[in-house]
């Protein structure tokens, strides 16, 4: 999917998401695109986000009560949320249909996308419990 414009803002924090590896929030993001935009504010970072997320480019992961964070792999996957620490952790587990039976059971509605979230712990704050 290309980028509608590709300003150096726009580059710069689609580049810095896709290389995270852990779901950053937007003021992670404004922290390493200023590394590459010195000059870039974070209200055209906000903008960039949503824009980026309009497009198709990434996908929010919002948390009641937290800081929105962004994804940069498209492809279906799953999220383990660490209740230790935090962390987004992906999954890779054969997802099954799940729109396609909500859609049936009610076709009056429009369901756009299914999200599954596993809550418990990474391997790190499990290693914690247990030492």
């Amino acid at each position: 999917m290309a980028l509608k414009r590709l300003t150096r803002q726009r580059k710069a924090v689609l580049e810095v998401v896709q290389r995270a590896h852990h779901h950053p929030d937007a003021a992670w993001i404004y922290q390493e695109v200023r590394k590459l935009v010195p000059r870039v504010s974070l209200a055209t970072v906000y903008r960039t986000l949503e824009a980026l997320v309009a497009e198709g480019h990434l996908v929010p992961i919002t948390r009641a009560g937290e800081a929105t964070r962004y994804d940069a792999h498209l492809h279906p996957h799953l999220h383990l949320i660490c209740e230790g620490c935090g962390a987004i952790v992906d999954l890779e587990p054969t997802l099954p249909d799940l729109m396609t039976p909500a859609q049936q059971a009610h076709p009056e509605l429009e369901v756009r996308s299914v999200e599954v979230t596993y809550r418990g712990l990474c391997p790190r704050c499990k290693a914690a419990l247990k030492g």
